[in-house]
Parts: C-alpha cells; sequence; structure tokens
C-alpha cells in the first residue's frame, strides 16, 4: 500500500499526459493550438541548449534572490521572535508585502533599478523572504520553555539562548520555509525576466509566445518545472547536511 501510495502521483501524471495526447491526435489539434507531449518532448530535446543556455540565468538570479532571502529571513525572525513590538510594527508590512501582486511592482523596479539583474533578484526576494520569515519566527516561538530555562539558570545569555537552544530548535521550520521559497524563487525569476531582459527562460518565454510556437512554450514551462523541483532538491540536501542525525529522518520524511 505504501508503495503504491507513493507512486500514485507519477500514475495519474502519466494518465494525463496520455489523455492529452489521445485528445490531441484524434482530434487532430494544430501545434499552434495546443501541441501533444509528444511534440513538446520532441521540442524539448531539440532546444535543450538553448533553454539550457537561458536556464544559467534564471537559477544565477534564483540562487542568489534565495541567498538574500535566507539571511533577510532568519535576522527578521530572531527579531520578531525576540521583540514582541517588532513584530506588531513589521508583521502587517510583510502581509501587505505578499497582497500586491509581484507583476505589478516589476515594472516600478525596473524604473529604479534599470534593465540589470538587480530588479529581477529582488523580484525573487519579494516572492522568497515571506515563508523562510514566518516558519522560523513560528519555529522559534513554539520552543519548549523546559529549555530556555535550563540555559537561564546556568547563566546563559540572550545571545547563547538562541544560538545553543532556540535556533537549532527551529532549524526544521526554517528549512520548511525554506523548500517552499525555493520552489518559488524560479517563478520569481521568471517573471521579473517577463519585464525587460535580454536572456533567462522568461525571456524565451515571451519570443516564443510572441511568435505562437506554442511547443516552445510548453518545452519552456517544462524546464521551469524541472528547475524549481532541482532547486526544492537542494534544499533537502542542504537540510540532511546540517540536520543532525537524530532528525534527519524526520526531515526527509517531511
Amino acid at each position: 500500500m505504501n508503495k503504491f501510495s507513493k507512486a500514485a502521483p507519477a500514475l495519474v501524471i502519466l494518465v494525463l499526459l496520455a489523455f492529452w495526447e489521445a485528445v490531441v491526435q484524434l482530434a487532430g489539434i494544430p501545434l499552434y493550438v495546443l501541441p501533444a507531449p509528444s511534440d513538446m518532448i520532441k521540442t524539448f530535446v531539440t532546444e535543450f541548449p538553448v533553454l539550457l543556455g537561458h536556464a544559467g540565468v534564471t537559477v544565477m538570479e534564483a540562487l542568489a534572490g534565495m541567498a538574500i532571502s535566507f539571511a533577510v529571513g532568519i535576522v527578521i525572525g530572531v527579531l520578531i521572535d525576540a521583540m514582541p513590538t517588532f513584530k506588531k510594527c513589521i508583521y502587517p508590512i510583510l502581509v501587505v508585502t505578499q497582497t500586491v501582486p509581484v507583476i505589478v511592482l516589476a515594472p516600478i523596479f525596473i524604473i529604479y533599478m534599470g534593465f540589470g539583474y538587480a530588479p529581477k533578484i529582488l523580484t525573487v526576494v519579494l516572492m522568497c523572504f515571506f515563508p523562510i520569515v514566518v516558519s522560523f519566527s513560528d519555529g522559534l516561538g513554539e520552543m519548549d520553555a523546559g529549555y530556555m530555562n535550563l540555559v537561564r539558570t546556568y547563566g546563559g545569555s540572550r545571545l547563547q539562548l538562541y544560538r545553543i537552544v532556540k535556533i537549532p530548535a527551529a532549524m526544521i521550520s526554517l528549512l520548511s520555509g525554506l523548500k517552499v521559497a525555493a520552489t518559488y524563487s524560479i517563478s520569481g525569476a521568471v517573471v521579473g525576466e517577463w519585464i525587460a531582459s535580454q536572456s533567462g527562460l522568461g525571456y524565451y518565454l515571451i519570443r516564443a509566445k510572441n511568435g505562437y510556437m506554442l511547443d516552445k512554450v510548453f518545452a519552456c514551462v517544462l524546464m521551469i518545472i524541472l528547475l524549481s523541483l532541482m532547486m526544492n532538491g537542494l534544499v533537502k540536501l542542504f537540510g540532511y547536511a546540517v540536520l543532525p542525525s537524530a532528525r534527519r529522518r524526520k526531515w526527509t520524511t517531511s
């Protein structure tokens, strides 16, 4: 039963792809209206060198945005946990940043930051830092009071309390937020590239769409999906490396 539950998502995807292929072939739907999965795979293989070149730019932007989000998320998360007044002041602002669509903010970033990498990286940061902050601050707040009292009993400072007890205990929560953010990071970079760029998967996607080359559009979407899964997998590997062995099983199965 457990093996079937693991294979079920793959089976569902295969059934949907087979249905999609059959509908396109039997109905004779033109390529420029809806390509079949076989057309998409064929184009993906043919265009792979070009897609890979654009993917390198997108991944670089995503990694830079993730690194900034990670650093900012840790700092803000600790401040939210340590200073209730800070939480009351900053939390509504954090929520507001998630209510405005990034596609609306991207042109504003370009006006003030130009057409380089900076606006794309900032777009990734805006999409990624919120789940990191929320997950990490929640993890810090759920710490068992008994452990904190033990550190205080031995004369531990507030800094030592976070370094020895709170931050290590909240690592799984932090990594869970980082895993969600990693999945968003590629999409954030692509959205930034939609507005103005000369390279990247977003640039490739817009060119293919404007040329009604839907097989290339779907091939690009497939590359974006694969890269998002890759980023998610990298976070899992990172979590496996930094977590103690006693907690790795819980992380890898989450």
